[in-house]
């Protein structure tokens, strides 16, 4: 599974209330997306393209547990989401619906609008024409979550198997 896309590059300690402004909460998904990072980059929901990657310092997603926060991101198109750490709770939202996030300790090396390539089932990110750092692979069984497209839809998915194997039983 790889994700090909411009990098958006942000420091350490981008919270969760940056990320998805607690003042939208209330609107449809699409609507809060459009404020997504509005106060450290008003341009972003509006210019980030589908793959794009986000790149964050230490500590990224820190702050409350809001998945909102994650599906923003989402809704938005970013492929992927590189970060030297992350708060635990964000980037299993991240997991749980469907979209990579991977601590890559290097990702201070990362520049404004590098081209990147990263693939996540191998655990690594290559800026287009330039180096290749290492990120933390993903265990098998996330890597498969994430290319169900999330957690519900990859139980649906096993749900649905077993129902075939049952029926052929």
């Amino acid at each position: 599974m790889r994700v090909s896309g411009r990098a958006w590059v942000f420091g350490d300690s981008i919270d969760t209330d940056v990320l998805m402004p607690g003042a939208y909460m209330k609107l449809p998904a699409a609507e809060r997306a459009r404020h997504c990072l509005e106060s450290i980059a008003p341009d972003f929901a509006a210019s980030v393209q589908r793959g794009d990657v986000v790149v964050g310092g230490a500590n990224f997603g820190m702050g409350s547990s809001r998945e909102q926060a994650a599906e923003a991101l989402l809704t938005l198109g970013v492929g992927a989401v590189l970060a030297r750490s992350f708060a635990r709770i964000f980037q299993r939202n991240c997991l749980n619906l469907g979209l990579p996030a991977l601590v890559c300790e290097d990702a201070g090396e990362i520049v404004q609008s590098a081209q990147l390539e990263v693939d996540v089932a191998e655990g690594w990110v290559r800026v287009q024409g330039g180096a290749r750092w290492p990120c933390r692979p993903l265990p098998d069984f996330l890597v498969r979550m994430v290319q169900s497209g999330g957690l519900i839809p990859h139980l649906q998915q096993a749900q649905r198997a077993r129902n075939v194997a049952q029926e052929n039983a």
